[in-house]
């Protein structure tokens, strides 16, 4: 049997949770892609001023769907939680988050709620940097417990 993980030091309050990496990465292939392509459109001789402006278009709207996948967050504070997702945010309390899970193969961490439903936090996601998102879970769990009403189940 393992000894269970070690209790993060809880950090001051305010703190943003988020994929960093994952975020450094999408930004940075969407300004590329964004560039590439209006390159092309300003090089290229015949196409027309209407066409420039639709590759220029397009490449904004992959620009802007790689920075909708960058977006995602989760904002601790005194009175709670904010959760950045794809399309929504919600603010929770820390009375309403009653576990903090993050299992292996999980994609991201989810919040068992005191409504009966879980969430997904996507501002704490192992893809790119494992290690990092399992401290991150660790905290907000910790932060969780000591601020609400979380318990340590599993």
């Amino acid at each position: 049997m393992s000894a269970p993980a070690p209790r993060p030091e809880l950090p001051t309050l305010p703190v943003t949770f988020r994929p960093t990496r994952t975020r450094v990465v999408l930004l940075t292939v969407g300004a590329a892609m964004f560039l590439v392509i209006t390159a092309v459109a300003m090089t290229l001789e015949q196409l027309s001023p209407g066409e420039r402006v639709s590759f220029v278009f397009t490449a904004l709207l992959f620009f802007g769907v790689l920075a909708l996948l960058s977006r995602p967050k989760v904002v601790a504070n005194e009175d709670g939680v904010t959760v950045v997702n794809l399309t929504r945010t919600r603010r929770l309390s820390w009375a309403e988050i009653l576990r903090v899970n993050l299992r292996v193969g999980d994609p991201w961490v989810f919040l068992d709620l005191s409504d009966g439903t879980s969430m997904p936090a996507l501002g704490i996601q192992p893809g790119i940097a494992k290690q990092q998102a399992i401290r991150d879970a660790r905290t907000l769990r910790s932060l969780a417990e000591s601020h609400g009403t979380g318990t340590d189940i599993g």
